[in-house]
């Protein structure tokens, strides 16, 4: 007889016999309160008495006075079912399953089992080796170096595809908090191996069952044999494989315990919660029930139904929102995970977000009388591609705009790096999108410029690898523009640093920035006031031109913008021949514009579709006279389905938009840490920069 039939058999007589010993011994008055259906998901392990759920009902079944009683079910979403429609009182669920039935069909949680260690959760964790870059930026006491941010283009090690806690957790956290964005569907779970491929690298391992890399032991394997950069686990894994009091028991892979770091945990994955329908179930059954639940841990009697039937130590009592509620936060975020869930649970039903408006905050300074060059036309482009409102708010100063994005009254924004850079390190802001330049890259270089007659462009231009221009800059003459500015100041000074030419000491006010110029190059440098000859970019270049200084730092356009300008009859007066002026090697990027937003405020859909809406912008083009075929079109051009719209206006074709209003040919998806990641790096170590910007835009 097979196994299968053997455990049918089993239920069948311990259910009858129970239900044949109530008969017998109530001939007199019945004196149960009431009925009790647990559903419980039956195993292949009757065949061992110890292990029986029907102990676990009788045990309930004494304690309670109540007539408890086993509701067979074959899955986890048979489970949600049965509460659901009220067939089963009580379930001891997964934690996926549970916020289904939580999210879904307003299912409680009265009370959760323990782990081992007496918690009823697990954190989980990034794991990478210590003597990584992000390990650093971990240890470093730096607010400005995030450890999570640096993960960007890392290899990173999954447990397995759409795992808890190698998987789920932490690509909600990533997701949630605006480090990566979906590529993709933002209602199809399969979005999120775009997603890891695109915000980590593309041999990213999501193993298989069976492969060597799956599971816990397989991802730390994964990152401790440098297949992967991050290893997503739960807290304690790196020390049941590899800090073993018995080292025979480590894995034959394992380093040394001290070379792995845990970065702090991006979430916990919940223990089972114990669940029931509150529609079923009143108050006072729930209380009882939990209660009995909680002291069976200090009942002898139920030392083996905890042990061998439910795997726990024992129970607490909890509520939904304390033990599902930071679970919740991460697992919404990532992409058709509802929907996949229904289909996992064989669930009927989906949950879609409400969008009422979208509010794109624009400064006021940027307006123009140009109707072309109306925001609104953005605004109403948008509104078509997501079919809800979207309005232009309208902001006076930096300082409200993002203090807009901070507390919702608008939801994107388009800004310069500086105000990105702070949007995102002091306001928790994060970039959804690049402004692509002229040349398509979505940075320009700041670069120091020098007379072509010089020492120093010798030294650059000799292709001798043992000469250095930049070590020739010391006590040289330099020419900035101002004395707070980022190109002509902050990025040099912090290449200088970087390079260990100077050291900079700890300051709360960036006034000491022209102290560093004086003493490292001269006391004669141009650090100019507003009004002053040399002030501003023209003024630096022309510092340099007129001989004042050695050397000056500009982006990389300006000296072309100035003095090699075919849009414009003549040149700056004091300006040299193009040929005159040589730029070193590039000193730091200088991001592009950010489409920015609150990753806080936000939601997962919502910012997925406005960033779809945006990436849209470039699919479309004005064509004027366009010949095909023996005929000839004028209209918006849509490439991604090669329709020409000859109706549309001019002003409302997307490349139209972009150019007009955004002063751009081109939009990229892109993340904080990838547009502004190595801009911060230098940024960030100017002493007093938080002070700085905090005084600047913090009201």
């Amino acid at each position: 007889m097979s196994n299968s039939k053997i455990i049918t058999i089993t239920i069948s007589l311990i259910l009858m016999m129970t239900y044949l010993s109530g008969c017998i011994g109530n001939d007199s008055e019945d004196d149960s309160l009431g009925t009790l259906v647990i559903a419980y998901e039956i195993k292949d392990n009757l065949d061992n008495l110890d292990s029986n759920p029907q102990l676990f009902a009788e045990y309930l079944s004494e304690k309670l006075n109540y007539d408890v009683s086993l509701f067979s079910v074959d899955s986890e979403g048979a489970m949600v079912e049965a509460l659901r429609f009220g067939n089963a009182d009580i379930a001891l669920m997964d934690a996926g399953a549970a916020w289904v039935g939580w999210q879904q069909y307003g299912l409680e949680v009265l009370a959760a089992d323990l782990n081992v260690d007496g918690r009823t959760y697990y954190n989980a964790n990034a794991w990478v080796k210590s003597d990584s870059e992000v390990a650093s930026a971990h240890l470093d006491d730096n607010p400005y170096t995030d450890p999570f941010s640096l993960l960007s283009g890392k290899t990173s090690c999954h447990t397995g595809w759409l795992k808890s806690v190698g998987m789920l957790l932490p690509m909600g956290y990533l997701i949630g908090l605006g480090y990566a964005n979906i590529i993709g569907d933002p209602n199809d779970v399969e979005a999120i191996r775009n997603t890891i491929h695109g915000f980590f690298d593309t041999n990213s391992s999501i193993p298989e069952t069976g492969t060597p890399y799956y599971g816990y032991s397989g991802a730390l394997k994964c990152l401790s044999e440098g297949k992967g950069d991050v290893a997503f686990l739960e807290e304690n894994s790196v020390e049941i494989l590899c800090n073993n009091e018995f080292s025979s028991l480590n894995q034959e892979w394992c380093l040394d315990i001290e070379e792995y770091i845990a970065l702090p945990a991006f979430g916990k994955s919940p223990s089972h919660p114990v669940m029931y329908n509150p529609n079923y179930l009143d108050s006072e059954i729930t209380s009882k029930v939990t209660n009995v639940l909680v002291e069976m841990s200090s009942d002898p009697e139920a030392s083996n139904i905890l042990e061998n039937i439910l795997n726990t130590p024992g129970f607490i009592a909890t509520n939904t929102s304390v033990h599902l509620g930071s679970y919740s936060s991460l697992i919404s975020n990532i992409p058709g995970i509802s929907a996949y869930y229904e289909g996992k649970f064989s669930l009927n039903t989906s949950v879609s977000p409400d969008i009422d408006k979208i509010k794109i905050a624009f400064d006021s300074g940027k307006m123009s009388d140009n109707a072309d060059k109306n925001p609104e036309l953005l605004a109403d482009f948008l509104s078509l591609k997501l079919n809800i409102d979207v309005e232009i708010f309208v902001i006076n100063s930096q300082n409200e705009l993002l203090n807009s994005l901070a507390d919702g009254h608008a939801d994107i924004a388009i800004v310069n790096s500086e105000l990105a850079w702070v949007g995102w390190k002091q306001y928790n802001l994060a970039v959804m999108a690049a402004v692509e330049m002229e040349d398509s890259r979505t940075y320009s270089d700041t670069l120091a410029w020098v007379n072509s007659n010089s020492s120093i462009a010798a030294s650059h231009l000799d292709n001798d690898p043992l000469t250095n221009p930049f070590d020739l800059l010391e006590g040289k003459t330099s020419c900035h523009s101002d004395s707070s500015d980022i190109e002509s100041m902050m990025l040099p000074i912090s290449y200088l640093s970087k390079n260990n030419y100077i050291e900079l000491n700890q300051s709360n006010n960036i006034d000491f920035l022209s102290e560093v110029i004086y003493s490292f190059f001269n006391s004669d440098s141009s650090i100019p006031n507003q009004n002053d000859t040399y002030f501003g970019d023209s003024g630096a270049l022309r510092c340099l031109s007129e001989d004042r200084g050695d050397i000056v730092f500009l982006e990389e356009n300006t000296v072309n913008m100035y003095c090699d300008n075919i849009l414009i009859s003549e040149n700056m007066d004091w300006c040299l021949d193009i040929e005159a002026y040589t730029s070193l090697p590039a000193i730091a990027p200088i991001p592009s514009d950010s489409v920015i937003y609150n990753p806080e405020l936000l939601d997962i859909q919502t910012r997925t579709a406005v960033l779809n809406a945006l990436i849209s912008l470039n699919y479309e083009m004005y064509l004027e006279n366009f010949s095909t075929r023996g005929s000839v079109y004028t209209g918006c051009y849509d490439i991604s389905v090669h329709v020409i719209n000859e109706e549309s206006q001019k002003n409302t074709c997307g490349s139209e938009i972009m150019n007009n209003i955004l002063d751009t040919s081109g939009l990229t998806r892109a993340t904080s840490q990838d547009h502004l990641g190595k801009y911060s790096s230098f940024i960030a170590i100017i002493p007093g920069i938080s002070s700085y910007y905090s005084g600047i835009y913090r009201n």
